[in-house]
């Protein structure tokens, strides 16, 4: 199943997709109180919202042994997962714009698979961890690559407004060892089976609620694969995983205040 958060008037709102057309629900797919309100024509243009609302963004870096020897030659791949956080006003719609601040003079793309978790778990068994993962949706962890090697941590280079681009819906379906690929104007520059994830999900999750108590909305991205690079105002930039969708967003230079 997919389900899409959008903007109904100026109200968010969650609906249950079946082809062309929806299902309105009360609430978030993943609450008991959820109830079916309406089905309805799901036009092209509606304006879409990402299909999380996160109390915290946990993102895992160095889960992919080529990206490893990309950015940090000579390393050993991590142990355990390495996890870091993203505020959550950094969340972006599909289809708004990642805007490059003027304190960095490197922004790159990090496509990724991003976890969306469907109730509250602390401390999880491997079982309890993978049947609290609600469903997959494509992410960008966007990084002003040069102030996370000048700063030495990353909450800066991560941090901005925009630099978690989500969606551009949820789906129940396990990918698996879905392709994703990352296009930057159409071209590709990131390609990797998810099997190649050096922790799976469900070990990502039970890792990450052993540290905090992670609630329903709560959104994990898993990690990038080789073949990150630079974003430039204009590029439209896209995380496709198969299967499950594509998000694309336009990069802008952010301007005044």
């Amino acid at each position: 199943m997919r389900f899409a958060r959008y903007l109904l008037g100026d109200k968010p709102s969650w609906a249950r997709l079946d082809g062309e057309y929806a299902l309105e629900l009360s609430d978030a797919p993943w609450s008991p109180q959820s109830e079916d309100v309406r089905r309805f024509l799901f036009e092209p243009g509606t304006l879409l919202l990402p299909p999380c609302e996160p109390s915290k963004i946990v993102c895992v870096g160095k889960n992919y042994g080529e990206h490893v020897k990309e950015l940090h030659p000579g390393e050993d791949a991590p142990a355990e997962p390495l996890i870091f956080l993203k505020p959550p006003s950094a969340l972006l719609s599909p289809g708004g714009s990642i805007l490059i601040p003027p304190e960095s003079q490197r922004v790159d793309f990090e496509g990724e698979l991003a976890l969306v978790i469907g109730a509250t778990i602390c401390r999880p068994s491997l079982h309890e961890a993978k049947a609290a993962i609600f469903g997959y949706t494509p992410a960008n962890d966007v990084t002003a690559r040069d102030l996370q090697k000048k700063d030495g941590q990353w909450t800066r280079g991560k941090g901005f407004d925009t630099f978690c681009p989500v969606g551009p819906w949820l789906s129940t379906s396990d990918p698996d060892n879905s392709l994703l690929i990352t296009r930057v104007n159409g071209e590709v520059r990131q390609q990797s089976s998810l099997s190649l994830m050096l922790f799976s999900p469900a070990e990502i999750v039970r890792f990450v609620a052993a540290v905090m108590t992670l609630y329903p909305g709560d959104v994990i991205l898993t990690g990038t694969p080789q073949g990150v690079g630079s974003l430039q105002p204009g590029d439209i930039v896209e995380v496709e995983i198969q299967g499950i969708g594509t998000l694309r967003n336009v990069v802008e230079a952010r301007t005044g205040s």
